[in-house]
């Protein structure tokens, strides 16, 4: 009798701790030690997104990384917009997406910059002859240990990156998204457990849930899904540069119900599922993937 494949999910990727670290703005995937685990190697597609137009946001390294790749493999044509400084990473995803026999778009954009988000969206139009699916998941995460030490332009380019980026590109991309066509955002279990040295971000993260409910039940009309995905702590860039306390880097994810931080590579299959067909009945959800967090709105 054949026995099962069994995966102990402690001890998968990078179960001990991490060499402490840092990297000054913007942070690189591929300076990052260990390296994020994005599914490069191990994501195997199944034809789940076959000629899907996708845009990610942040689509260079971490989350929007993994789901790039996974996209790809699916068979999707992808765009990714990312902070400019980013290319070495969002050059990687480019040629990841073409070795799986798509078109890549590459977006370098400052999110901070409202006067840009039609532009994003009529170039990845343009570029890939229409958009069907949003995965809006780029961020700002910047730890301060108290509100003293926390400045309002901090507050405001963590909220116009986080949240009101998403406002203005799923308004630019309205227009353009067909019925089966899906949008999927990217909170935080830091929405439902916020740490006081994220006041900005979790707040974001709080706003972001909301906003995917109320956009999903304006979009049911349209037969266009909304979805979100609340990450707990995952290994990523974001982390490295000021996104933790000092001194935090080699315990971070040490704390979560599995005793470690997760790897990109394991949300992956959610945004590939939020996204297509096999989810026609799956809108205004947020599918938490915390390590065992709980996330309750």
């Amino acid at each position: 009798m054949n026995e099962p494949i069994l995966k102990d999910p402690r001890t998968l990727y990078h179960p001990s701790k991490f060499a402490d670290q840092e990297q000054d703005t913007p942070a690189l995937q591929k300076d990052m030690l260990p390296a994020p685990d994005c599914g490069e190697e191990s994501y195997v597609g199944n034809h789940l997104l076959e000629n899907r137009r996708v845009l990610i946001t942040g689509g260079d390294s971490g989350i929007g990384r993994a789901a790039a790749i996974a996209y790809a493999r699916e068979g999707a044509d992808v765009a990714i917009q990312f902070f400019p400084g980013e290319e070495p990473d969002a050059q990687e995803v480019a040629d990841y997406i073409t070795k799986a026999g798509r078109k890549a778009v590459i977006l370098p954009y400052d999110l901070r910059d409202e006067s840009k988000y039609e532009e994003i969206i009529e170039k990845t139009v343009a570029e890939l002859g229409g958009l069907d699916t949003l995965v809006l998941n780029a961020a700002q995460q910047i730890s301060q240990d108290t509100i003293a030490d926390l400045s309002l332009k901090q507050v405001k380019d963590t909220f116009t990156v986080n949240i009101i980026s998403m406002f203005g590109l799923v308004k630019a991309a309205e227009p353009h998204l067909p019925a089966g066509g899906a949008i999927i955002t990217t909170t935080s279990v830091q929405a439902y457990d916020p740490s006081d040295n994220l006041m900005d971000y979790a707040a974001t993260k709080s706003s972001i849930a909301s906003f995917t409910i109320s956009l999903a039940k304006q979009f049911a009309k349209k037969g266009i899904r909304v979805n979100g995905v609340a990450p707990g702590p995952i290994w990523t860039p974001l982390q490295l540069d000021d996104g933790q306390p000092d001194g935090a880097i080699p315990d971070f994810g040490q704390s979560s119900l599995l005793g470690r931080a997760g790897q990109p590579v394991e949300l992956a299959h959610v945004y590939v599922f939020l996204a297509s067909n096999n989810a026609s009945y799956v809108t205004a959800q947020i599918y938490g993937v915390t390590g065992g967090q709980a996330i309750d709105l």
